[in-house]
């Protein structure tokens, strides 16, 4: 009981701790904090086929990350079992792939559309 109630002491404090460093935004201005959604220029399509595809490039990255610490957590939690260690380490080893293969799709997305449809 005690654990649990130090864990949500932990949890009050990083949410005040948040609450103290936003930032302040009034109601008499109420624009100064939200950027608009054209700031003056005109998007086309490769623009817009651009941040699809870096969007969807981030998801599978931030998926590849989420693989790593799985796998670092089966690995701690194995016990010393040699098959949930290989298990753990596959886990750990095809994550690392997946973010060196998504980090490479990024930058061969951007340099072709950039270079190529200027």
């Amino acid at each position: 009981m005690k654990n649990k109630a130090k864990g949500l002491v932990a949890g009050l404090a990083a949410v005040a701790t948040g609450f103290a460093f936003a930032p302040a935004v009034s109601a008499a201005d109420p624009g100064s904090f939200i950027e608009p959604i054209n700031p003056g220029y005109n998007t086309n399509l490769m623009d817009t086929a651009k941040t699809v595809m870096n969007v969807a490039i981030g998801l599978i990255a931030m998926l590849a990350v989420f693989m790593i610490v799985y796998g670092g957590f089966q690995y701690t939690a194995s016990a010393g079992d040699a098959n949930k260690i290989t298990k753990a380490k596959n886990t750990i080893l095809y994550g690392v792939i997946g973010l060196v293969i998504a980090m490479l799709a990024f930058a061969i997305v951007n340099f072709v559309i950039v270079n190529l449809f200027k």
